[in-house]
């Protein structure tokens, strides 16, 4: 009795797992358990994994794995918000959705068709490569362009625009047979930390929260959204004690009574600093359980988060009624999804991957998100090619063969990256914050990667651009600039330019959107670029 329910309860668990084949390829080795431990937990009926890295055929490979070594059906998921290739390459990696919350603002129809495909494209691509289940559409609404973790991850900065967006994506995903999730419920929109690395508090009203962070979750459920995640957030208005993911007042009473959700609750990351710094694993566990959650998503240690379950429910702290509720809501969930078709096997079917009127879709999010400033185009060098790169390990938006690097190096600028882990390239006067003397002579196209991530504690604002450009204007020295991602250090920073600099922003990172943007300023594809054609 005691095995049966510690398998019941396992299945509700889903842990971390690399994409990659081999222990040795793990990116985040803190967080991705290593292949022992993850075939152990899955033989004894962890119920779910979600996964990061790789490419897409190495998911697909994956997957199957995954799926022989579980004792039950698995939910297999990956953060893929801005389509799978975001995360797996040779998969589609679409802009990011806020782009489609602009585009909403002139054209509502034609954006709301996008996201639509959007969803569709996320999901059956997910679905061929073995996923069941996308961790998407981001509800939260980005009215703080301060924000560190959600920025262009949101659809948009008005609560009827985010939520008819994020339904559209819903419906094109669920299409497909994968399930969705809303999140961060309650709405993680206007926070100023990043839960990543602390507890954020969010002041306000329950009337505000009706009038705006709430709406897109109503929308995405009216949608049919399977699941629901929660927000490792504190608010005061609903529960002066516990943060939302703990809270029964925001699980149970706001989100399964007032909004009527009836699919799963699935924790964020129970590893993440927001809930690991003020609770163990286990009773982090119990306490999310308790308060309304179905699934545990990434405990900081997974036996232990069994353990903690096991003793709550024989001891009466949790009920059998509500462990048979769970599960019968992961067991309805699973009845939705389609499985990946079984011929798609060998590498040469992953061809298929790619369908014509994706890689059109992915190529028009780009032409119609893409903003261009004057009409020059960049100036042959020698000169210097600047690129600040958002802090993050493993940038996939910056591989070797970028265009990036690639097409300004062909008209005869040197490339010079920095992030948080270079040698700063900044001086000590304010007025003039660029240590120019540190750099290369001569004119400098300037490349900002720049947006709020995960642990990036920050949306890139702090950085003196405004004052950098100045300097450049003033030394002569600015041959043009490219700003990928934020939208609103684009809008800081374009009405510092003269009419005629050459200057483009795209809310894309990926080389494809190099590729575009730099095609705008007069950069052709450069030989050995690879597949990044204009």
């Amino acid at each position: 009795m005691a095995t049966d329910l510690r398998r019941r309860l396992a299945s509700l668990l889903v842990v971390r797992g690399s994409g990659h084949g081999s222990d040795g390829q793990r990116r985040y080795p803190r967080w991705e358990l290593p292949n022992a431990e993850l075939q152990r937990l899955l033989a004894d009926g962890v119920g779910g994994v979600i996964l990061l890295g790789g490419s897409a055929a190495e998911l697909r490979l994956r997957t199957e794995q995954l799926r022989r070594w579980a004792d039950g059906p698995l939910l297999l998921c990956a953060d893929v918000e801005e389509g799978v290739g975001q995360r797996f390459e040779g998969a589609s990696w679409l802009v990011p959705p806020l782009a489609l919350g602009r585009l909403f603002a002139q054209q509502p129809d034609q954006a709301l068709t996008l996201a639509e495909r959007y969803g569709r494209c996320s999901g059956r691509q997910a679905r061929l490569l073995g996923l069941n289940w996308v961790l998407g559409p981001v509800c939260d609404v980005n009215n703080n362009p301060a924000n560190p973790v959600i920025n262009v991850r949101a659809w948009a900065e008005e609560p009827e625009a985010a939520g008819l967006l994020a339904a559209a994506f819903v419906r094109g995903c669920q299409a497909e047979g994968v399930l969705t999730c809303a999140k961060h419920f309650p709405g993680h929109g206007d926070t100023s930390s990043d839960s990543h690395l602390e507890l954020p508090l969010l002041p306000h009203s329950r009337a505000r929260l009706e009038a705006v962070e709430l709406p897109p979750f109503r929308a995405a459920i009216a949608a049919g959204v399977a699941a629901v995640m929660t927000a490792h957030l504190q608010l005061p208005a609903l529960d002066a004690e516990r943060p939302a993911t703990l809270s029964t007042a925001v699980l149970t009473q706001l989100l399964r009574g007032d909004l009527g959700f009836g699919g799963l609750v699935v924790t964020d990351a129970l590893v993440m600093e927001a809930i690991s710094a003020h609770h163990g694993p286990a009773e982090a566990a119990v306490l999310a359980f308790e308060a309304g959650a179905d699934l545990i998503l990434m405990p900081a240690d997974a036996d232990a988060a069994i353990d903690g379950l096991v003793q709550a429910v024989q001891s009466g702290r949790i009920s059998e009624e509500r462990l048979a509720a769970s599960l019968e809501r992961r067991r309805a969930a699973l009845e939705r999804c389609r499985p990946a078709p079984a011929a798609l096997q060998a590498l040469d079917d992953l061809q298929k991957l790619l369908e014509p009127q994706e890689l059109q879709l992915s190529r028009n999010l780009l032409d119609l998100s893409l903003i261009r400033h004057g009409d020059a185009r960049l100036p042959a060098g020698p000169g210097l090619n600047l690129i600040r790169l958002d802090t993050q390990l493993n940038a996939p938006q910056l591989p070797a063969m970028a265009p990036a690097l690639l097409r300004p190096a062909a008209l005869g600028y040197s490339p010079t990256v920095f992030d948080a882990r270079s040698p700063s390239p900044w001086s000590d006067d304010p007025a003039a914050p660029l240590a120019l003397d540190r750099l290369a002579p001569g004119p400098v196209l300037l490349q900002l990667l720049v947006r709020g991530n995960p642990f990036r504690g920050s949306a890139g604002g702090e950085e003196p651009w405004p004052a950098v450009l100045a300097q450049l204007l003033a030394a002569g020295r600015l041959a043009g600039l490219a700003v990928y991602g934020s939208p609103y250090l684009w809008e800081q920073l374009q009405p510092l330019l003269p009419p005629t600099l050459p200057a483009a922003y795209s809310p894309g990172q990926m080389p494809e959107a190099q590729a575009v943007l730099l095609e705008r300023l007069g950069l052709a594809a450069a030989p050995l670029e690879g597949g990044f054609t204009d």
